[in-house]
């Protein structure tokens, strides 16, 4: 069974940044085959796709980015990233990730002063 841990996230004043992960330790050789996502679910609302990276490193985001987020994996490690940047209160939700299909746990975003 693959797990995927994730990490970063935490409080940040608005207009600060912070990089979350996801690591598949487990994944194996699947992991540079995988598709690889972000979401994010507001208390509320319903989960909406942040950011997608293919397995040839084509990405897609969720129109509210704006630029601010980027979408990244290293394959030998095995790790997505999503490095957000000028975040605001709007950003304050729970990302998920998920890899080949897979979610992994979420991670609390709070952006406040």
């Amino acid at each position: 069974q693959v797990h995927i841990v994730a990490s970063g996230g935490g409080l940040v004043q608005p207009g600060g940044s912070l990089r979350l992960s996801c690591a598949c330790a487990d994944c194996g050789a699947m992991f540079r085959f995988a598709g690889v996502n972000y979401y994010r679910q507001a208390p509320g609302q319903q989960r909406e796709m942040v950011a997608n990276m293919t397995n040839d490193g084509s990405t897609i985001y969720g129109e509210f980015v704006k630029g601010r987020f980027s979408i990244s994996r290293d394959n030998t490690k095995r790790t997505v990233y999503l490095q957000m940047n000028t975040l605001t209160a709007e950003d304050t939700a729970v990302y998920y990730c998920m890899v080949g299909g897979v979610w992994g746990q979420g991670t609390q975003v709070t952006v406040s002063s």
